[in-house]
C-alpha cells in the first residue's frame, strides 16, 4: 500500500499505528523515491508550510482530555462519548491517548495498593493489644 503525504506527516509526528510505522520504516530502507518524499515532507515543515490536517494532528484537537480518559476508566461517560473514545483508542489507535490511559491505569493501581497497605497497617495496629505473647 503506497504512503501518502499525510502518512509521512503522521510518521514524523509519531502518530501512525505501530504496525503502519514499522511498515513505513521498512519501506524507507529500500525505496529511494519514498526517502525523497519524506525529505520533501520535512522540507515543507521546515519552510513553515502546514496543512490543516497537520495542525489538527500536531495539536491533538480530536484527542479526549485526560479527565475524559479517567471518566472512561471509571465507566461514567455517556454512551456517545464512550463510543467516540473507544473509536479514538481502538480504531485511530492514538498512541498519545493510549499512553495517557495506561498512565492513568498505573496510577489507579498504585493508589489501590497504597490503600491496601494502609488498611493492613491499621488492622495490625488496632489488633496489636489483643494478641497474646503465647500465640
Amino acid at each position: 500500500m503506497p504512503f501518502t503525504d499525510a502518512d509521512l506527516d503522521a510518521f514524523l509526528d509519531e502518530g501512525l499505528p505501530p504496525a503502519r510505522m514499522a511498515e513505513l520504516e521498512a519501506a524507507l530502507r529500500e525505496d529511494e523515491a519514498l526517502k525523497k518524499q519524506l525529505a520533501a515532507a520535512v522540507g515543507r515543515r521546515d519552510a513553515g508550510v502546514h496543512s490543516l490536517g497537520a495542525i489538527w494532528r500536531r495539536h491533538r484537537l480530536s484527542c479526549p482530555t485526560r479527565e475524559q480518559l479517567g471518566s472512561h476508566l471509571l465507566g461514567v461517560l455517556d454512551a456517545e462519548h464512550e463510543e467516540y473514545l473507544r473509536f479514538h483508542l481502538e480504531v485511530v489507535e492514538c498512541r498519545c491517548c493510549q499512553a495517557s490511559l495506561q498512565d492513568l491505569r498505573d496510577q489507579h493501581s498504585a493508589a489501590e495498593e497504597e490503600v491496601i497497605v494502609k488498611r493492613r497497617s491499621r488492622y495490625f495496629q488496632s489488633s496489636a493489644g489483643y494478641l497474646s505473647e503465647k500465640a
